[in-house]
């Protein structure tokens, strides 16, 4: 498999570092008044980028000059005060409120039409009847059918405001005729929870991607559907989180909590403190929690699981997180851009911060992951390098340390074959889900007619499919080695194949069927 071993890691690495804002909503009474006033170093600036406008030999765009000016500004900061683009600002925004307004479909942009992946459950499409494989040729009378249309012009036309409606003509696989289908657009939530079951008679399992608004009343809605199941247990999984608000991390923290419970503080520039506590009832507060967290667990998700863990609540499992305890805060540029800039540490209930140093420049920093791959940390836990002076004792006398990331309580190794490790990141990315979409248009009606029950007892991956999978993925110029890995290839092209059929829950329950931290997690449940 041709994927280069360096940059991978450290790809990853940025996306959890850069991705996320987890102080949108600290107030330190701080005002701006003066914040933008007269000031030589400012005006400074703004003559040199006048003088090059005006008077530089060439055509100059001063804008990108801006640009690059206000990123070298904020790298020499710290890795997480960032620029966004004003491009960029709406879809972040979107992300992290949780939702969007539309029509509720994913789609393919699929030879010359637009193909449904699979409608959102509960949205607009969903609810009158719209299935994966159907194919939208018309929008309010507009043609959707031909080679020039693109990802971004179709989410112009399916999105639009609040309750205006929308006249669908649908070509389905089996039907005679064109379907019409009347809808009017609605706020579609984009799921931060990824699925919630039961994985005992008593332990259940939810898993978060992020830390959006709308995470704690997905949440809570999870927690109490997995109540009414039996469950007395919580596998709350935050591996690969890359973090988001620090609110919505406070409440989910505050569900296993009892009233008074510190969960974090911070301090700002200043050194004013400010303590944040568990308020109300919590869902789970006489429950065993299990937090599950990975070198890719940052920000917020270190806010839970230091909540958790330095409150003597539940076991933390997996390996060392990501190690990010700055709190950053979105201001506008006022041309639509925005900045992320740090403006407090946070630190556990304990007293410690988990921030990993950054004094020796962002390369370094990003470059950690390397580190704790080549030192042994990721397949031992006695490789984790930790200083006697960020030791911490939690009120029942455990140990803890800061410095650099939440150390899990139970230790589970990494499996360091670094193709299985890029092949599993590639396939969980969506790099599989157009073949099986293709897959699955093979026999549309034969798909969409089976239950659950029905399509795990019945469908299998035939040597065929891989074939097929492997030229796919050839053409798109991703070898792999069939031997090796043919048995995780089949349960991903099963498992996309339960997702684009059954939703994002099937899928990782399916996953996670073979995963070392769950099965670690069962066998302390039952301990």
């Amino acid at each position: 498999m041709k994927l280069n071993k360096v940059y991978l890691p450290v790809f990853l690495a940025m996306a959890i570092a850069l991705g996320m804002v987890i102080g949108g909503k600290l107030d330190y009474n701080s005002g701006t008044a003066g914040l933008f006033g007269a000031n030589s170093k400012k005006e400074k600036l703004n003559r040199l980028i006048d003088y090059i406008d005006f008077e530089y030999v060439d055509d100059i765009n001063t804008d990108s000059i801006v640009e690059v000016t206000v990123n070298g500004i904020l790298e020499n900061l710290d890795p997480h005060s960032v620029y966004i683009p004003p491009q960029e600002v709406a879809e972040i925004e979107e992300s992290m409120r949780g939702d969007f307004v539309g029509i509720g479909v994913s789609f393919y942009a699929y030879r010359d039409s637009v193909a449904v992946i699979q409608a959102i459950s509960g949205g607009p499409s969903d609810r009158v009847g719209i299935r994966g494989g159907d194919r939208i040729v018309y929008a309010n009378g507009q043609s959707l059918v031909g080679n020039s249309l693109t990802d971004d012009s179709l989410t112009s036309i399916l999105k639009g405001k609040v309750d205006t409606p929308v006249s669908l003509v649908v070509k389905r696989r089996g039907a005679d005729e064109l379907l019409n289908f009347k809808l009017k657009r609605s706020v579609v939530p984009i799921q931060s929870v990824d699925a919630s079951y039961m994985l005992t008679d008593s332990l259940g399992y939810v898993k978060i991607n992020r830390f959006a608004e709308s995470t704690h009343k997905e949440f809570e809605k999870a927690l109490q559907s997995l109540r009414a199941q039996g469950a007395t247990q919580i596998a709350l999984d935050l591996r690969n989180n890359p973090g988001g608000y620090i609110s919505a991390a406070e409440k989910v923290a505050d569900e296993f909590l009892k009233k008074d419970k510190l969960i974090l503080f911070t301090k700002n520039k200043s050194g004013k403190k400010e303590e944040t506590f568990a308020t109300r009832k919590g869902t789970f507060e006489d429950a065993e929690v299990f937090v599950l967290i990975n070198e890719n667990s940052a920000s917020a998700s270190e806010i839970v699981a230091g909540a958790i863990q330095d409150n003597d609540k539940g076991l933390i499992v997996g390996r060392r997180s990501f190690g990010k305890g700055l709190v950053q805060r979105e201001m506008a540029l006022g041309d639509g851009s925005a900045v992320r800039l740090t403006i407090a540490r946070y630190y556990t209930p304990t007293g410690r911060s988990i921030q990993r140093p950054y004094g020796n420049g962002n390369k370094a920093y990003f470059n950690d992951y390397l580190d704790r791959y080549k030192n042994g940390e990721l397949n031992s836990v006695d490789s984790i390098q930790v200083a006697d002076s960020l030791k911490f004792r939690t009120p029942l006398g455990k140990i803890v340390y800061g410095g650099g990331g939440i150390i899990p309580d139970v230790f589970v190794a990494k499996d360091t074959n670094f193709e299985l490790e890029t092949l599993n990141y590639a396939l969980r990315s969506g790099f599989m889900a157009r073949f099986v979409f293709e897959l699955l248009e093979e026999d549309r009606p034969y798909y969409n007619s089976l239950s659950l029950a029905e399509f795990k007892e019945e469908i299998e991956i035939s040597d065929e499919n891989m074939k097929d999978f492997l030229s796919f993925a050839a053409d798109r110029n991703f070898k792999i080695s069939l031997s090796q890995y043919q048995e995780t290839l089949k349960r991903y092209i099963k498992a996309t194949m339960a997702q684009q059929l059954f939703g994002n829950n099937v899928f990782e329950q399916m996953l996670n069927e073979y995963d070392p931290v769950i099965e670690k997690v069962i066998a302390l449940s039952k301990s």
